[in-house]
């Protein structure tokens, strides 16, 4: 491979990496639920070494942590549902609310435009038929999905069952995809991983928490209805890089405005949801994640857009995680690095048409950059091995 022209192996990386989105998009129904039940499964690793160190049978220790997984899940269901039912409950006071918001927008439509209320309302008419055109059509290709959806949460607990008892059957394939004299980078590589991935896939679990408090919370203080419904809606949006924030501060504005007569409260949410943010992406989320890999904000938006291309919202979320195992994985091998620091956000100071340093691939040259960025490295020792 070393002794083709540079040229011919560019291509060849290009074209193996066209063949490989392929391979996703036609296999996402399958690799969606694998991809979830793997970054699950790393998350119930603690939990089955916790009873597997007491000598429980593997089939028992992934139970119990399956079953831990299933209350979670059940009580973040149970909190939706409740939530969802005292917003079905104030449904006559959300449309009064509704019909008196349109009133004044239409008055102050016609105080500035030439448009009249009779020609305002005709407009709301097409335009609502046209909505309900497009629900009808929506709600056709949930039903549709159905079935689908069906399948992916059968298939779940079954894959994050297997992949733990196999797991170290598939570390043993991977090795044995490399020479000996490679096994100790692989080993590293690896180790890095589960590392990266426990710390990103824990962090984002606390900041659902303390998102969700906090800024229901506080909503709930300045005596905003439904706060803790827009609290848990903001935290869970707010996992999709960028476009999940501004979906929960449209959500916010729209459950606030259904449910006040007033606008007051739409600003003191807007306030409330920018504080919650700053104080979430500058101090907390760092401290609690880390800066073990940093992905660039170029990165981070195409891989959100094409995981939502590929897997939807399922896509969208796991879009982080995967690009910061690509960029170890990429980091860790002679003919991808180059791939490694696109995704990554080691960024030079100073141009590398000026310093010529800056163009060599060393760990002197990769040490400073982290440093320069905050970048902390996974260090051997910080995690268990994946020995098991």
């Amino acid at each position: 491979m070393n002794q083709m022209p540079l040229t011919v192996r560019r291509a060849i990386e290009v074209t193996g990496l066209f063949f490989l989105g392929w391979i996703i998009v036609l296999g996402r129904d399958l690799l969606a639920p694998l991809l979830v039940a793997f970054f699950i499964s790393i998350m119930l690793l603690p939990i089955y070494r916790f009873f597997k160190q007491r000598n429980f049978p593997d089939a028992v220790a992934i139970g119990i942590s399956l079953l831990t997984l299933i209350v979670v899940l059940g009580g973040i269901i149970w909190f939706f549902s409740s939530q969802m039912r005292v917003l079905i409950e104030d449904f006559p006071m959300i449309q009064k609310n509704v019909m008196k918001h349109l009133t004044a927008l239409s008055e102050w439509i016609g105080s500035k435009t030439p448009f009249s209320t009779a020609e305002q309302t005709s407009f709301i008419k097409e335009q609502s038929n046209n909505l309900l055109t497009y629900a009808g059509n929506l709600l056709g290709g949930v039903a549709g999905g159905v079935t689908g959806t069906v399948v992916f949460i059968g298939l779940l607990p079954i894959y994050i069952f297997l992949l733990l008892f196999y797991k170290n059957l598939l570390l043993r394939f991977v090795f044995l995809w490399f020479p000996r004299e490679r096994h100790e980078k692989v080993e590293e590589t690896l180790s890095e991983m589960q590392v990266i991935i426990k710390s990103y896939l824990f962090g984002l679990l606390i900041q659902i928490t303390y998102m969700t408090v906090l800024l229901g919370g506080l909503l709930m203080i300045i005596g905003i209805k439904h706060a803790l419904l827009i609290g848990v809606i903001f935290a869970f949006l707010n996992l999709i890089p960028y476009v999940g924030a501004l979906l929960g501060n449209i959500i916010g504005v729209l459950l606030t405005l259904a449910s006040s007569e007033e606008l007051w409260p739409v600003l003191a949410v807007l306030g409330t949801i920018a504080a919650v943010q700053f104080l979430d992406n500058n101090i907390l989320m760092p401290r609690i994640v880390g800066s073990k890999v940093k992905i660039n904000a170029l990165a981070t938006i195409v891989g959100v857009i094409v995981g939502g291309e590929i897997a939807g919202i399922t896509g969208m979320l796991l879009s982080l995680p995967i690009i910061a195992m690509l960029k170890v994985v990429f980091d860790r091998t002679d003919q991808f690095k180059q791939w490694g620091v696109l995704f990554g956000d080691e960024r030079p100071g100073l141009s590398p048409m000026a310093i010529p340093v800056l163009r060599w691939d060393t760990k002197a040259v990769r040490r400073q950059l982290e440093e320069e960025n905050d970048i902390e490295p996974p260090h051997e020792g910080e995690e268990e091995k994946p020995k098991e």
